[in-house]
């Protein structure tokens, strides 16, 4: 089998590889992937490092011309490379070609803004003084991306490190590389110059803390875990580097007496439980009022029957696996933790066996729960839900606040002056009303508040925030 090599320095390298299982059908082998060594991350920093002078000062132009070029390639391969991330992450046919084309999108975006790239020129307090604003790129960037989202997390932090001229030393998850290697190689042949782009893949422990020893990396861009987000902080402090880091999420959805209930129980079931429940952004929480909570959990369950949980590119399936066999035991773990605390289990929470070997879990919700309990504090990051009983529409604020974490925040509600409220109120970076707590547009910022993200934002413009440095410069005129 082929084995599927780093890129440093505009060369393929690397012999030692490992195999990248699929969760839906654990006997299929998706493919060999690198497994870079130390050394291997050394040579893709310094190769960046060389390459950043060039590239910082290439024209807009150039930028523009390879950011659309890779974006229409993976639109064009969106079916081909979709079935790629499905097989690799266990995310349905349908979530994966969704990402896919997500991913093109944003590196269209991008394409876009390189011609969009602008100063300011402003009169000085002082007379016959000119003053100018610009931004400059920041540097050699680091970018370690999760498993859960391997395609358009990389893009949303590869599209606008290029285009505001910085160089790349890119570390996907081990889990799936396959992704990665895609963009890497479509990136590779669209003619972007050596050393702009290296891609080393393996483990963090090896990889990602050579990334965080280096004093040559200018900033690190990551989405993980908080343990891991925390070590990048840290390091990085030693090395006076900008970090932008995106990490859990205990998100509330607020369900209200006024909701319509179809309505809530389709952003509730699609919030907690859809791309089996592996987002940031699930709502693991559903803060259910008084007077809809047996009609919002009888719905529920009722919901839950239909979902079918099965092979990722089977059609018809709706849950995907979980996407390996220690995710699946800290799911099966918290279930058991559940149930110990009090909690009720109303549905699922069974081990499934389908037509192939796989790590299928059944979705499961849990009722007569409290926000002190663990399932309700620690970020699970499976198809694991819990509902909460509240009294009013004031306990629901304060339950859904009630939380470490701040990324996104959900309401059900009919009332224009709940939603008003809910949306100024809520203690997160993103508001949804009547919508789920997952699913976002790719050309406004995305990012939270508390324990879920530490720096600027990322996506759409405000991506620049991070991307760039700010210049002033004067002249006497």
């Amino acid at each position: 089998m082929t084995i599927y090599q780093n890129l440093i320095a505009g060369e393929w390298t690397g012999a030692e590889a490992v195999e990248n299982i699929n969760p839906s059908d654990t006997k299929e082998v998706v493919g060999l992937y690198a497994s870079g060594s130390a050394a291997d991350t050394r040579n893709a920093i310094a190769a960046a490092k060389a390459a950043f002078p060039a590239w910082s000062r290439s024209g807009i132009w150039e930028r523009h011309v390879i950011l659309k070029k890779a974006g229409d390639e993976i639109m064009a391969r969106k079916d081909e490379l979709g079935a790629l991330l499905a097989r690799e992450e266990g995310k349905t046919l349908p979530e994966a070609i969704g990402e896919t084309i997500r991913a093109s999108q944003i590196f269209e975006f991008f394409a876009g803004e390189a011609l969009r790239l602008a100063g300011e020129v402003v009169p000085s307090v002082r007379p016959n003084i000119g003053v100018e604003i610009t931004r400059e790129p920041l540097g050699v960037i680091g970018i370690i991306t999760p498993w859960n989202f391997p395609i358009a997390i990389p893009a949303w932090k590869i599209a606008p490190a290029l285009c505001y001229g910085n160089t790349i030393v890119f570390k996907p998850a081990e889990l799936v590389p396959g992704c990665s290697w895609a963009i890497v190689d479509i990136f590779n042949r669209a003619g972007l110059p050596k050393g702009v782009l290296n891609l080393v893949m393996g483990k963090g422990s090896i990889v990602g803390q050579t990334m965080l020893d280096s004093p040559d990396l200018a900033g690190i861009t990551f989405t993980g875990s908080v343990g891991t987000g925390k070590r990048v902080a840290v390091s990085s402090i030693e090395h006076n580097r900008k970090i932008q880091l995106e990490m859990g999420g205990k998100n509330p959805m607020v369900v209200l007496d006024d909701a319509d209930l179809s309505v809530a129980v389709e952003a509730a079931a699609n919030s907690a439980f859809f791309s089996t429940g592996q987002r940031c952004t699930a709502s693991s929480r559903l803060i259910v009022t008084e007077g809809i909570h047996d009609r919002f959990v009888a719905a529920m369950t009722e919901k839950l029957k239909t979902l079918n949980v099965d092979h990722a590119l089977k059609t018809g399936t709706h849950i995907g696996p979980v996407v390996d066999e220690r995710q699946l035991k800290t799911d099966t773990d918290y279930i058991e933790i559940g149930k110990k605390e009090g909690a009720k289990l109303a549905f699922g929470g069974e081990l499934i066996s389908r037509d192939t070997p796989g790590f299928y879990l059944q979705p499961t919700l849990f009722t007569e729960a409290t926000n002190q309990m663990r399932i309700s504090r620690e970020e699970i990051f499976g198809p694991v839900a819990s509902v909460i009983r509240v009294k009013d529409y004031e306990e629901a604020l304060a339950v859904a606040n009630d939380t470490p974490f701040g990324l996104s925040s959900g309401i059900a509600t009919t009332s224009l002056k709940h939603a008003t409220h809910f949306k100024r109120n809520a203690e997160a970076g993103m508001v949804m009303v009547n919508l789920p707590t997952a699913g976002v547009d790719f050309h406004v910022p995305f990012g939270g508040r508390k324990g879920s993200s530490y720096g600027s934002r990322e996506q759409g413009k405000y991506a620049a925030e991070f991307f760039t440095t700010v210049k002033t410069a004067y002249t006497l005129a």
